[in-house]
């Protein structure tokens, strides 16, 4: 539905309007976080990176997909972008040269679910923008989950 309102916004050369129902809220990131979280527990890490990275799948719910970093810094499983599998993205900074990734892992260091704000490119919109993130350690991995800011 929201695709084909993005097509017909482009054939008139209007931007879209959003609708509430179309924006992610922070109490559904972390119900995804913590529904992948329990499926991880259940199913083993195989399974529920297979699971995460389909875009279709039932960790992605609009512009809402998870993430899973190692305590390394390197990709795991990524709901929106398959060729960040294996990445090491230690390094990567926002377009502020925040070092997004960094932070989050000295973050879950501290072994406790967290927020952390930064800019990213919303594969919805295709536009650079502020976006939160929920992260929940688990083990040697960092499960997260994030809300485009409008």
């Amino acid at each position: 539905m929201l695709a084909r309102i993005f097509l017909l916004a482009a054939l008139l050369g209007e931007a879209p309007i959003v609708c509430a129902a179309d924006v992610v809220t922070k109490p559904e990131a972390e119900a995804m976080v913590k529904k992948a979280q329990a499926y991880l527990k259940a199913n083993g890490r195989e399974k529920t990176f297979a699971e995460i990275n389909k875009k279709d799948g039932p960790f992605s719910d609009r512009d809402l997909y998870l993430v899973v970093y190692g305590n390394d810094g390197v990709v795991r499983a990524h709901g929106a972008n398959a060729k960040m599998i294996g990445k090491n993205l230690i390094e990567l900074k926002d377009v502020d040269g925040k070092p997004f990734v960094k932070e989050r892992v000295e973050m879950a260091k501290k072994k406790v679910p967290f927020w952390q704000d930064y800019k990213f490119n919303n594969p919805v919109t295709g536009k650079i923008e502020p976006k939160t993130m929920y992260c929940v350690p688990e083990e040697d991995i960092i499960l997260c989950g994030g809300v485009y800011l409008k």
